[in-house]
């Protein structure tokens, strides 16, 4: 089964009114979380839990593995990437060139040590703020750098800030398309935003360039989705 972030889903396009706001969508919750998990892995090598399950991650690695846009060659950011596990999984899959930034320095903390102990040295992690503008040199990572951004629920975590998270998702779009290639895939999974929420937010800097199926189910007589995963391009 698909975690749900515990936010009220929006029934209106667009609308945030009753989208409310959740501890998920603070630093001091995630902090938190990764430290625990940190205490965890030390302990007895537990990676803790992959965002959105195993099989979300696996959708996207396999949707990536037969895009013919993508080549093993090409640089991925994994956006928020928390433990790093879906950068474990691109990299077992032959992917090199592969980065990973999360707010949480105890993510990416833990992150570091899981690729350490798999010998994946060569994956980059750094403690970054992605609704800070990435031009003013915040980050290592570089602009126009990257051929994929992956999100798995940062997005969604970022929709749940208790302050001007209008402003903050606004700020986190912008700095995507700084990230991307002028050809760049911008890979987005979220349990909070249909296709058409996604598909309105970031069209003023994105496309949609493929639908990732996931999962249905049916409730009164419609079919819907747990989990929503849209591929975007940059529009020039």
């Amino acid at each position: 089964m698909e975690p749900n972030t515990g936010a009220k889903a929006r029934n209106v396009t667009g609308d945030d009114r009753d989208f409310q706001s959740s501890e998920l969508g603070t630093k001091q919750f995630w902090d938190d979380v990764y430290v625990r998990d940190l205490d965890n892995y030390k302990e007895s090598a537990d990676v803790g839990d992959i965002w959105f399950g195993e099989q979300s991650q696996m959708r996207v690695v396999r949707w990536l593995e037969n895009c013919e846009d993508v080549d093993m060659q090409d640089a991925i950011l994994d956006l928020g990437c928390g433990n790093g596990m879906m950068l474990v999984e691109l990299h077992e899959e032959g992917y090199r060139d592969l980065t990973g930034v999360d707010y949480s320095g105890a993510a990416v903390q833990l992150a570091r040590n899981i690729a350490d102990k798999e010998g994946m040295t060569d994956i980059k992690y750094e403690t970054a703020d992605l609704i800070r503008d990435v031009r003013e040199g915040a980050l290592t990572c570089r602009c126009g750098h990257y051929k994929v951004c992956v999100d798995k629920g940062t997005y969604d975590a970022i929709s749940l800030m208790p302050d001007d998270a209008v402003t903050a998702r606004q700020t986190y779009r912008t700095n995507i398309k700084h990230l991307l290639r002028a050809d760049g895939l911008f890979v987005i999974t979220s349990c909070n935003w249909t296709r058409e929420q996604l598909e309105e937010f970031f069209s003023t800097d994105f496309s949609l360039h493929s639908v990732i199926p996931t999962p249905t189910f049916q409730f009164g007589g419609k079919t819907g989705n747990s989990v929503t995963s849209l591929v975007f391009k940059p529009k020039s």
